[in-house]
């Protein structure tokens, strides 16, 4: 009888997995494949903001950052960390951070994930405490 349940547990948690797997598939934001111009807005400590315009192939946030070697961080289990910008590096010990966000709206992935559209806007924005 013990066998049984965990055999059916078993089986019933493999089910969900690839459930959530096809529900991630259908649900992730879509690229767009051609060329595609993107505005990034760096906003530094200081309040200066800089905005670079980029017209591209790529169809990642994380690709044309690396590219124009506009940004650079360190690979994590969700894709690159993102320690500096234009130049500025954030500052461990001050909890500082750079937020990425697409017109005006929190990006909930790292930049390798974020897709881009003809047309988008990102900001990176250096950002202190957790």
């Amino acid at each position: 009888m013990q066998k049984k349940r965990t055999y059916t547990a078993g089986l019933i948690l493999l089910l969900l997995c690839i459930l959530a797997g096809i529900l991630y598939v259908q649900t992730r934001p879509e690229t767009a494949a051609g060329q595609k111009a993107l505005t990034v807005v760096v906003v530094h400590g200081d309040g200066e903001e800089k905005i670079f315009d980029y017209t591209t192939d790529a169809e990642y946030l994380g690709q044309v950052l690396e590219e124009n070697q506009l940004a650079s961080g360190t690979e994590g289990a969700y894709g690159t960390f993102i320690t500096t910008v234009d130049g500025e590096t954030a500052d461990e010990a001050k909890e500082q951070w750079w937020c990425i966000t697409k017109e005006g709206e929190m990006v909930s992935t790292s930049a390798d994930q974020a897709p881009i559209a003809d047309g988008d806007q990102y900001e990176l924005t250096l950002k202190e405490g957790y």
